[in-house]
């Protein structure tokens, strides 16, 4: 159901309370919060793949030749976004600030077949009007253990030694602990003990035109007991996520606004499952709109004072792509 951002708390809270397994599905904004008991769900409408549960069964489709076409904003487009960030930036009103644009995509699939094609731990199909393959964990809480899992760096691993590339590169290393650091300051919000687990480990996506590598982390805390009846104010104190975002979050996100050439909608915010026991859930990323007729993909990159503009640019082109192997 569609629910202004305190109902949505609140029938979490419910529903958490009574363990009644639904899925959230979280704009940016938290204008628009949907929250669906699991057996109300439309699969003709609505279908999600969260690391293996989901409510469709796996379908072979007919084989096509992929195609799959780019068309992203100008480097002078993106170029005046940039400079204002660094003007922030430089005026110390923010120090991290994740600077994403909309590009348009050409290709012979449909929303649904990217879907079912995709090869990602977290997907979301929603009712024809956008598709989610996303590689990154928002929050998973499992007893009462929560854990985030930001992911800041990425690289092409057809670079000769790529992985040392990203993990020894100042930017990327200054970018990712920054993102640590929030996600540590959000879940001490919510919980205790909050530690480190894994500190940057790198994981490799194949993507129909290039495999990349991503940097992540693993950050924990401790909920209290029967947090069920809070899952709803746990979900939205640490919205939106800081890894899409940036730091310090309130500023940031009101330059975001400012910046960006669009609103993002749902794009980076967060969907879910609870099934009355394990909370999991992704960060929106890797997303692809359908709008009058034409597909945008939306996607980015964290911008700081060591950034460099033809190289987020190049990120933000990189980023725009369908794990179909």
């Amino acid at each position: 159901m569609n629910l202004n951002k305190s109902l949505a708390l609140e029938t979490m809270n419910e529903y958490g309370k009574n363990k009644i397994p639904f899925l959230f599905i979280i704009d940016f904004d938290m204008l628009e919060p949907q929250i669906i008991k699991l057996n109300d769900i439309n699969p003709s409408e609505i279908l999600f793949n969260i690391k293996g549960r989901k409510n469709y069964e796996n379908k072979s489709l007919p084989y096509k030749n992929i195609n799959f076409e780019k068309y992203p904003v100008s480097f002078e487009t993106y170029k005046r976004s940039f400079d204002k960030v660094l003007k922030q930036i430089q005026e110390g009103n923010t120090y991290l600030l994740n600077l994403t644009f909309p590009t348009e995509v050409k290709t012979n699939l449909t929303l649904k077949e990217i879907f079912l094609l995709s090869n990602a731990e977290y997907k979301l199909f929603y009712k024809n009007k956008f598709v989610v393959f996303s590689p990154e964990s928002f929050v998973r809480i499992e007893g009462n253990s929560i854990s985030s899992y930001p992911m800041k760096g990425t690289i092409n691993s057809s670079i000769p030694n790529a992985e040392e590339i990203i993990l020894s590169d100042p930017k990327e290393t200054a970018e990712h602990n920054t993102i640590v650091d929030l996600i540590r300051n959000d879940l001490s919000i919510i919980s205790s003990k909050v530690c480190v687990d894994k500190y940057r480990y790198v994981e490799k996506v194949v993507t129909n035109d290039k495999s990349l590598l991503q940097v992540s982390s693993k950050i924990t805390g401790t909920l209290e007991e029967n947090y069920g009846s809070k899952i709803g104010e746990i979900i939205f104190s640490i919205l939106p996520a800081g890894s899409i975002s940036g730091a310090p979050k309130k500023k940031t996100i009101e330059i975001i606004k400012e910046v960006e050439i669009y609103s993002r909608g749902f794009y980076t915010g967060v969907f879910g499952c609870y099934d009355g026991l394990v909370l999991d859930s992704a960060v929106m990323i890797r997303f692809m709109k359908e709008e009058n007729e034409k597909y945008f993909y939306k996607s980015g990159g964290g911008i700081t004072f060591m950034s460099n503009v033809k190289l987020e640019y190049q990120e933000l082109i990189d980023k725009v792509y369908v794990p179909i192997t």
